[in-house]
């Protein structure tokens, strides 16, 4: 076998998914449509996406010395319905890549021995590994490499894997043949499009990040307008829409990293017991969670929001109670709840 064939071997056994390798000039284009992304303001708060754009629009410049990208996929496929919460407004939607261990770490340290294992077989290469920690353009270095190609949703979909899956790449100073690239095959569906409910998609393919509920409620600082907080329904943490309604995902395979179950308690957790959290409390109950990044306070908003939008009047106590809170976001949005209830 050769040296590729025995990587792909090696990856699957660590747990990935699929393993597909590509070039780092392989998306000259990115560069461009990146531009255009950030020149229409579209992604919002997230200014790291501006950052270092050479870097990020050109992943040769990356590292120059990298002779190959090697993409993994690993697969986090739900095992219960996600959209079933959507229907029971007294309880959060929590992303489902989020109801457990932050997939961060996970995928990292999976990388990481694949990334050894590599080493020990070309002493005098060199590898760096990326799992969002650097200026890489994840999704369309998949689509390059065939993980899949990018869906008119934006994240990646695979013939193998449907969408649930993360991504990891492995830059290499070893010079592998490279997969074929892969197809769209999106066809005339719009199920992911149609779903978005604060109508985030300009068109297939083209995302409009500052009304997408996932930026809304995980990067996004400070109050959300309050046209678009009706819209968030009970979302409180990420959105799994677009990608639950997609077709493919009669492909999926199961997730085999146990650390990827859903946590019980984060599948449709009250609301009414989740906005008493202070940060003490936070912190504890989503520890290893990649929730915790976005601290107490964010949080909280978000599930007032999600109060506001459940229609019961019994939740409008709680809201009220955080009428004065010390951060004045989660006041507003207290305030704002407590008169939604109230009408």
């Amino acid at each position: 076998m050769s040296l590729k064939e025995d990587l792909v071997a090696r990856a699957l056994e660590e747990g990935f998914s699929l393993c597909r390798v590509t070039r780092p000039d392989a998306v000259p284009e990115i560069a461009e449509r990146l531009q255009a992304f950030v020149d229409a303001g579209l992604q919002g708060q997230m200014g790291w996406m501006a950052e270092r754009m050479a870097w990020r629009g050109n992943p040769a410049a990356l590292w120059p010395e990298a002779k190959s990208v090697i993409m993994l996929a690993e697969a986090y496929t739900p095992d219960h319905d996600p959209m079933a919460v959507i229907g029971q407004p007294d309880r959060g939607a929590i992303s489902v890549y989020a109801q457990n261990r932050d997939y961060h770490d996970i995928v990292k340290k999976r990388l990481k021995r694949v990334g050894r294992w590599l080493l020990e077989q070309q002493t005098e290469e060199q590898i760096k590994v990326f799992v969002d920690t650097a200026p890489v353009m994840e999704k369309p270095l998949a689509a390059a490499a065939g993980i899949g190609w990018q869906g008119k949703h934006t994240n990646v979909l695979s013939r193998e894997l449907g969408n649930w899956f993360f991504l990891g790449a492995i830059f290499t100073t070893i010079d592998l043949e490279p997969d074929a690239p892969a197809v769209e095959n999106c066809g005339s569906c719009r199920a992911c499009l149609d779903v978005c409910p604060t109508d985030a998609f300009l068109g297939p393919f083209r995302l409009d990040a500052r009304k997408c509920i996932s930026y809304l409620t995980i990067e996004h600082h400070g109050p959300v307008a309050e046209d678009l907080r009706p819209k968030l329904g009970n979302h409180i943490y990420g959105c799994d829409d677009c990608l639950a309604a997609c077709p493919w995902n009669k492909f999926a395979v199961a997730a085999h990293e146990i650390k990827y179950q859903a946590r019980p308690e984060l599948i449709a957790p009250p609301l009414a017991e989740l906005v008493d959290l202070d940060d003490t409390g936070f912190r504890a109950f989503f520890s290893g969670s990649p929730i915790k990044r976005i601290g107490r306070n964010r949080f909280v908003r978000n599930v007032l929001y999600a109060i506001g939008n459940a229609g019961d009047p019994a939740l409008r106590a709680k809201a009220q109670s955080l009428c004065d809170d010390p951060d004045e976001t989660v006041a507003d949005a207290a305030r704002w709840a407590v008169r939604r209830l109230g009408q």
